[in-house]
Parts: structure tokens; sequence; C-alpha cells
């Protein structure tokens, strides 16, 4: 069974305050990115297997969530063993969400291979405990988040008309390291009140808190930021707690000649660009 999981973007991310388990609160709005996928290839076998190939990942095999999510379904159903290929196309320690795709997608394949006719929401509780974008994973539209993230409603936001980028520099940010240097604070936007505003409205309003603090340990991160905007961006800003940086552009003309330019791409490891409208 081959599944494509896809990557995600934080279209603003307000870290309100911090719980005493150690969590943080927050408010963001979850976008999902159908043309920038991992491929997952898992078939029934006799013995377990698992494979990673293509873009390197940030952790040993045993601690994959792809691994920790077959390992929960095992213990909690007692389904037989799988072989698992990861090809690997979302990069690590990019604000991008792909790990946390690729263990919910692990979790609807198992359910689909096994029958176990789990619901969606049985899925996402499977997941969550794995991490907190696991949960969006399992609807896959676009959502209003808050809560440690995983408290989720479909939010009705278009982007038609716009051309998305997203630009990987060559540096790896550390979600626990990002966490650590955030200061919560009151939200300066409601982000529930987007879609009454025009992607080039929403600079100065809808903001990422962990920008401040990684743009300073990361310079490269602010510098894609300000390229971005220079070569014409509606709107753009780092996703998750980076280190991928996002732009919405109007004129697709403004982001092909830059490319073809190569002001951005020789600087930059990673460059993805959706080219149809209404992404």
């Amino acid at each position: 069974m081959l599944l494509l999981p896809n990557a995600k973007i934080n279209i603003g991310l307000q870290i309100v305050s911090k719980r005493a388990d150690g969590y943080h609160e927050l408010q963001t709005l979850f976008y999902p990115l159908r043309q920038l996928t991992d491929r997952l290839d898992i078939e029934r076998s006799e013995t377990f297997s698992f494979e990673s190939k293509g873009l390197p990942t940030d952790c040993p095999e045993g601690d994959n969530l792809v691994v920790k999510t077959y390992e929960r379904f095992r213990q909690q159903y007692g389904i037989g063993a799988v072989s698992i290929v990861l090809n690997k196309l979302i990069p690590t320690g990019a604000g991008l969400g792909g790990g946390s795709a690729d263990a919910t997608f692990t979790a609807i394949a198992l359910n689909e291979l096994f029958e176990l006719h789990l619901s969606t929401d049985d899925i996402v509780n499977m997941v969550r405990p794995l991490g907190a974008d696991c949960a969006f994973f399992a609807y896959n539209t676009c959502c209003y988040a808050c809560g440690i993230g995983d408290r989720l409603t479909p939010y009705p936001l278009s982007l038609k008309g716009y051309t998305l980028a997203v630009v990987k520099p060559n540096v790896h940010v550390s979600t626990a390291q990002a966490y650590s240097h955030v200061t919560p604070r009151p939200p300066l936007f409601e982000l529930r009140d987007l879609n009454t505003l025009r992607p080039e409205q929403w600079n100065g309003k809808v903001t990422n808190d962990f920008e401040d603090s990684v743009f300073k340990q990361f310079p490269m991160i602010s510098e894609v930021r300000e390229q971005l905007i220079a070569e014409g961006a509606a709107y753009a800003a780092m996703s998750g707690s980076g280190a991928a940086v996002f732009a919405l552009f109007e004129k697709k003309g403004n982001l092909h000649a830059a490319i073809m330019r190569h002001r951005l791409t020789h600087l930059f490891k990673h460059c993805f660009v959706h080219t149809e409208d209404g992404i």
C-alpha cells in the first residue's frame, strides 16, 4: 500500500501560555501542502522491517514516528508484522510536519491493512501521544488549532489566485530548543478572523512567535523571509518552529524570475514551489 504523507504550514503561530505539564498553549492555522509529500509503502509481512531512504532523518530508527506508530498498534490491537519503506522528501527540522504526517498516515494504513474499522477520532487518539501535529493529518484540511495544537476546528480559508513557495535553508531547527526560547504572550490578532483579510493585509498582524528567537540564532532564515518579500511576496513567514519559510505570490512571474536568476536557489538547500492557483 503506497501512501503520500503531505506537509503542512502554520499560518500564524501564537504561543499563549505555558502549562504546568511543560507543554505550551498555542493558536495557529494548519494548512495542508498536498504537492509536497513523503512516500510511504506499507505491506503485510512475515517479519517486521523498516527502511528509511531519501532525505536524512534526525533520529535513530527505533525513535522514528513510523516505527512508534506501528508499535502502538501492535500493542493495542495485536496486529501482525509489516514491511515499511519510507522515502523522505519533506525535510526534517523544517516546521513542515513531515514526521507527524508519516505517523498519522502509518496509522491510516494499518487500520486498512488489518481491517480494524477505526474511526478518524480513534486514529487521532492513537497518534496524539506521538506529537501535537499528528492529529491534524487525520483530517488533513485547513484547521484552526488551539490547546497544544491538537484541538482542531475546520477553517474555511481560500488562497485561490496565489502561488505558494516554500524555501528550506540549509539549517536544522530543533523544536524543543525553539520552545525553550519562546516567551508566551497574549495574541496580537485573532486568527479565527484571518479569512476577513487578504494575505497582503496579514503583514504585521499574522505573526509567528518563534521568529524572534529563531531568527537571532539562525539569521539565514530571516534572510530568506526578507528576500522573498523583496521579490514581491504578498506575505512571507516561517512555518512552525522553522526552518522553512513560506511565501504567497500574486504574480507568478516575480517568483519564477527570482528562481531563474538563482537569487533563491543558490543560497538555500530546498526550494519547493506550488504553481497551481488556489493551492
